[in-house]
Formats: structure tokens, C-alpha cells, sequence
């Protein structure tokens, strides 16, 4: 009689279902973590860009700062000149972080951002406003205006990560839970002419 059932041998059929799980229940494979609403702002002197990261907090995330630690956003930003027929030219490349901790004593979650000279430092005892000025990069300077000339084709691209965590090395045994809300946006590209 002929067999039907594909796997031969009895030990693939248990690695099939542990493999179909991990990938159904991993969520930093299902993560949807992405940049959103890129614009590109010029004033007298500077590029300037906006941005946002959607879905970058997790509850496990939330409960972690609670707990006392404390994350940073790191996001990466790079300005290329379009060159047809040639490869793109990188023209500056920023690094800017964002880093929020929680004030057990004055129950309050204090953000850092390193792109706002004036109030380097902000607090709300509210979690939405501080995920929203965590997730959120508005107006840093990118590239001096004079730098770039008029009709010319740009391509600003963008990526945010969550700095991993730094324990120390016996603790990731007990933390491994931590690792499941690291997680890091693709590359977005933004394309515009001067």
C-alpha cells in the first residue's frame, strides 16, 4: 500500500509543528512597527524632516519602564542626492534618540530628546503622551540649505530601532522575556525634488 502522508520518517511531523508554531506565535515576526508621515520642511537655512513610528510600544514594553528601565529609540537618517545613471550620493547621515524612563516617586514618565535644544527634558504622569513624544521625531535639522541646489532630486531614508537592553549576564536568564519587544523598523525611503 502506498504512503500519503508526506514526512517518512516519524520525527519530521513534530519538528513541522514546532517550526509552524514558533513562526504563528513569534510576534517580532508578526511586528508592524513602521514609519509614517514623512515630510520634508524647508525654513531659511535648514531641510528639516518629521516623522513618526507607529505601534513601537508593546504592553510588556510599558510594563518594563514601569519597572524602572529605561529604553531608547534610536532613530537613523540619511539624505542622498539622486544621480541618474550613477549610484546616489550620501550626503549626511544623523543618529537622534529618544529615551524615556519612569519616575517611581513623582509617578511620572520623563522623555528625553536629544533633537530639542529648548526643553531637553520632558515629563507627563499620562503614558499616550509619552509614547506619543517618543514615537515621534518633529522638525530636526537634516542638511543646511545651501548645500543643495534647486530642481535637484533628493531621497531621504529612515530607520528606527529600540537600543537593546543591557542587563547584566546572569539576569538574561531570568529577563529573556525582554528580548520579544526589541524590535527594528524596515528602511523607508522618501523621495523629493528640491
Amino acid at each position: 500500500m502506498k504512503q500519503i502522508f508526506p514526512f517518512k520518517n516519524r520525527y519530521y511531523l513534530p519538528i513541522f509543528f514546532i517550526l509552524v508554531t514558533f513562526i504563528l506565535w513569534n510576534p517580532s515576526l508578526w511586528a508592524e512597527e513602521r514609519i509614517s508621515d514623512i515630510q520634508i520642511k524647508k525654513n531659511q537655512d535648514q531641510l528639516k524632516v518629521h516623522f513618526r513610528v507607529e505601534d513601537c510600544f508593546s504592553d510588556d514594553m510599558k510594563k518594563a519602564i514601569e519597572n524602572g528601565i529605561e529604553t531608547s529609540f534610536t532613530f537613523f537618517i540619511i539624505l542622498y542626492e539622486v544621480r541618474p545613471f550613477w549610484t546616489d550620493k550620501k550626503l549626511t547621515a544623523l543618529e537622534v534618540s529618544h529615551t524615556i524612563r519612569y519616575d517611581n516617586f513623582r509617578k511620572q514618565y520623563k522623555i528625553r530628546l536629544l533633537e530639542n535644544v529648548d526643553q531637553p527634558e520632558l515629563a507627563t504622569d499620562n503614558f499616550m503622551v509619552a509614547k506619543k513624544w517618543m514615537a515621534e521625531v518633529n522638525g530636526i535639522p537634516v542638511i543646511d540649505n545651501s548645500l543643495l541646489k534647486k530642481g535637484d532630486r533628493y531621497k531621504i531614508q529612515i530607520m528606527a530601532e529600540l537600543d537593546k537592553i543591557r542587563l547584566p549576564f546572569y539576569l538574561h536568564y531570568i529577563f529573556f522575556f525582554l528580548s520579544l519587544w526589541d524590535f527594528e523598523t524596515d528602511w523607508y525611503s522618501f523621495d523629493f525634488t528640491y
